[in-house]
């Protein structure tokens, strides 16, 4: 294997932050973009979850998007993401644990029995009102340059944002919706979402970054 095989779907949160974790550490990986509805044989005989990210570098499979993240930036960091206090580690946790829940439970409420959207939104912002308060009137959540916790948590700000974005601009926190704003408006977000089209079988490598 010539290259890290990087199983991918665009549009994943979890998907986003191993690109953006490779991204920066500038380690090329073969990209291979998936359908979800319609995921390849090679695909499923190498994820052990059959979830996307994952990441293939021929000595080992990594199924998880913050160890893709880890693996990418323990090899290269030059922009030092790694460089944060433990409370960003704590803040990640979170962001995986109870944040996503509640966020899953908004946006999806019809997956769920007994699930009110609004509670579970009202849930989900309680960690972005804590984000908020920590970012004050820093660009980043520790400072004026992004960490490994920014990174992994931002895709997911994203997926909130979008399920209803007027409430979201409505909500008194501001310095999250700049963060979030950054983020969206950077060169390195535009770079991770390009399009690229559904791997098959005997496609050439897309190579990554």
């Amino acid at each position: 294997m010539s290259r890290p095989v990087l199983w991918s779907f665009r549009r994943c949160p979890y998907a986003m932050r191993a690109r953006l974790g490779v991204a920066s550490a500038g380690l090329e990986t073969d990209l291979r973009e998936i359908v979800l509805r319609d995921k390849p044989k090679a695909f499923l005989g190498t994820s052990p979850s059959a979830t996307v990210p994952c990441l293939d570098t021929g000595a080992q499979v990594i199924d998880e998007s913050l160890d893709i993240m880890l693996w990418a930036l323990r090899q290269n960091d030059p922009e030092g993401w790694l460089d944060m206090p433990d409370q960003g580690h704590s803040l990640i946790a979170t962001c995986d644990g109870p944040f996503k829940t509640a966020l899953d439970h908004y946006k999806y409420p019809t997956r769920y029995d007994g699930i009110d959207a609004p509670t579970a939104r009202d849930s989900a912002a309680e960690f972005l009102h804590q984000l908020n308060t920590q970012l004050g009137a820093q660009a980043f959540v520790f400072g004026d340059t992004a960490k490994l916790a920014d990174m992994a948590i931002l895709p997911f700000v994203r997926q909130f944002a979008h399920v209803d974005l007027d409430w979201f601009n409505a909500q008194p926190w501001s310095a999250l919706a700049n963060w979030l704003e950054r983020f969206k408006t950077s060169d390195r977000f535009a770079a991770i979402m390009h399009k690229y089209p559904p791997w098959q079988p005997g496609d050439a490598p897309t190579c990554f970054p």
